[in-house]
């Protein structure tokens, strides 16, 4: 978008024609979410609903058994909270059954789990104990096992692979104290010695999850630059390092609000010298594979969100049941009532996306960077929203800690700890607002595909001249078709045809509006990020309302016949805010809202920060 601005500043344009380069530049799969936004619903891409094998939903059910009786019988979540610290024995306990193995294949002595089970056991551990969750899934989905099955040689595979197995654990370094979201900040340094052979390691590592137990990590770090069409541009690569070697301070374990038992670092690195055989997938290639292995990687999210989810149902009907209040039990409040509903269907919903999401990644035929990224923006912000409303609903015994709870001889649920732990993953791997951004890039790349030639100062006159051409003809024939309604060849029960009828009307509605807000805006687009929020919550709930149908028509199928009570519901209220966000598209207070943050800013209001404690 904005990248082909003149106008924004030099700094700006060399950050986003950074991350540019490191996207994924083609879509050679279909992509159902992509389509949304464009004004198409082939609802064969997500119906009939993907279910696992009978055999492989086997494999799963007995390890769900397994290791849910592990916990069960050695892990006391509130002791680890308490004291921050998970016990050796349940991790040696878990290497033993291969949880740090799931999706290693067998030829490496793996679990070789698919993403469906790896989700389904993220799921279940979520629901149990955050910090475990998350020794887990970081170890696994951004860590080395993923970056290595993906873009590793057969090399790195056979030396690391096999022991992930006996229980090594791995971490992921690429946050900087000044590079966070903008890569092209970082500061660590690979600089290559001996004819290439070997690179030293300088800098320093923030928030590496993982990072003070790991025998192995993937490390982020600037590596000597080179020119693109005539241009200098940054490298980064991704290197395996090991942590045995020397020159690796573990300099500071970071204390957080919540997730007390992970072992998060702030890491250096002082002349770590590290073979030119580590590097993964090629030199400079660093951040694309960040940005690839993030693609299954955030669905460890949606799962864990929807396990915590179910839970807070599991929690908030028991106490809305017994909690008597003017007579009442207070679920019988219309209050309460209504919040026991939205925890219920939005549950259902998480669920829904999260395993068609999950499908989706083990079939190697679709692209899911946006139907991924979909997933894990909606299913955190929800199981926040879900854990907040279980907290009410529990009322100051929500508010009190499990272990205070316990001593009373009352009931313990641990909300107080939930809602800490769960926090964090509406910013972990891409935060809310970076998915957003994320979201409304991959969603706008067809149109931005078409305009760059013409913008691009590189382009040959004769080019752009046909590129010109080729575009009007598309816009032509494309542009009329999102006045016509049509109707949806979804063949299912009415209620849910009716559903996925507005989905059909919106997605048009939606590629109008966005197309019209490109002309209107042009390059500056990129800076109005409360016009691509809207564009992309609408996007979201129109892919979640999908996902929700065809689960329904499954679930349906088995038996299930009351899903689709929880199906209607959500849909309603996902119709709700979906034209809510049309109208303040058109009519809102952005502006007058811009320029209070703008004061803000300059400290025009500083005399309201008065009598207080600063």
């Amino acid at each position: 978008m904005s990248m082909f601005d003149k106008n924004i500043s030099q700094e700006k344009l060399k950050s986003l024609e950074f991350a540019e380069a490191a996207r994924e530049q083609e879509w050679t799969s279909p992509s159902y979410a992509l389509q949304l936004f464009h004004g198409a619903l082939d609802f064969n891409l997500i119906s009939p609903f993907p279910e696992q094998s009978a055999s492989e939903k086997k494999i799963g059910d007995e390890y769900l058994v397994k290791i849910e009786k592990f916990l069960r019988e050695n892990l006391d979540p509130d002791e680890v909270d308490r004291t921050g610290i998970i016990p050796d024995a349940v991790y040696k306990g878990l290497a033993e059954m291969g949880a740090f193995a799931l999706k290693i294949p067998e030829e490496y002595d793996g679990m070789g789990f698919s993403q469906y089970n790896y989700n389904r056991i993220m799921h279940l551990v979520s629901s149990y104990c955050g910090s475990t969750a998350v020794l887990l899934s970081a170890h696994q989905s951004i860590g080395v096992p993923q970056p290595l099955k993906l873009f590793g040689t057969p090399e790195q595979k056979k030396k690391y692979l096999p022991l992930f197995a006996k229980g090594a654990i791995s971490a992921f370094a690429l946050t900087e104290p000044t590079a966070g979201s903008d890569p092209r900040q970082m500061l660590t340094t690979a600089t290559p010695i001996e004819d290439g052979q070997y690179f030293l390691l300088n800098g320093e590592k923030l928030w590496c999850t993982n990072g003070l137990i790991a025998d192995v990590m993937v490390v982020m770090a600037v590596t000597p630059p080179k020119i693109v069409k005539g241009k200098e541009m940054k490298q980064i690569t991704a290197f395996i390092v090991e942590n045995s070697w020397p020159g690796i301070e573990k300099a500071h374990r970071c204390q957080f609000m919540g997730l007390h038992g992970i072992q998060n670092g702030f890491m250096r690195f002082h002349n770590v010298k590290v073979p030119k055989e580590n590097i993964i997938l090629g030199e400079g290639e660093g951040l694309k594979l960040a940005l690839m292995t993030l693609n299954t990687g955030r669905l460890t999210l949606p799962g864990g969100s929807a396990g915590i989810g179910k839970w807070c149902l599991y929690v908030a009907r028991q106490w809305a049941a017994k909690r008597q209040q003017w007579g009442a039990p207070i679920g019988e409040h219309e209050a309460i009532a209504l919040k026991l509903s939205y925890i219920a269907s939005h549950s259902f919903a998480m669920d829904a996306v999260t395993w068609l999401a999950s499908a989706m990644a083990d079939d190697k035929h679709r692209d899911i960077r946006l139907e991924a990224a979909i997933a894990k923006y909606f299913c955190t912000e929800v199981s926040w929203k879900i854990v907040d409303e279980t907290l009410q609903i529990r009322g100051g015994c929500g508010y009190e800690t499990s272990l205070s709870l316990r001593q009373r001889g009352v009931d313990y649920w641990p909300v107080e700890r939930v809602l800490r732990d769960v926090r964090i993953n509406r910013i972990i791997e891409g935060t809310s607002e970076i998915m957003h951004l994320f979201i409304a890039r991959e969603a706008l790349d067809p149109h931005l595909s078409k305009i760059k030639p013409l913008l691009s100062g590189r382009t040959p006159i004769g080019a752009k001249i046909a590129a010109a051409f080729n575009m009007s003809v598309f816009y032509a024939v494309w542009y009329p078709k999102l006045w016509f309604p049509s109707l949806p060849k979804t063949h299912l029960v009415p209620v849910l045809n009716e559903h996925m009828h507005y989905v059909q009307l919106a997605s048009k509605r939606l590629a109008r509006h966005t197309f019209h807000q490109m002309i209107k805006y042009q390059q500056k687009l990129e800076s109005k990020q409360s016009i691509l929020n809207r564009i992309v919550d609408i996007g979201t709930d129109l892919f979640i309302i999908s996902a929700v149908c065809s689960y329904t028509a499954m679930l349906k199928k088995k038996g299930q016949a009351n899903a689709m009570d929880l199906a209607d519901s959500f849909c309603h209220q996902a119709r709700q805010r979906i034209e809510a966000a049309f109208k303040e598209s058109c009519c809102n207070d952005d502006r007058a809202n811009l320029k209070i943050a703008k004061n803000v800013l300059a400290g025009e209001f500083e005399w309201m920060e008065n009598e207080i404690i600063k």
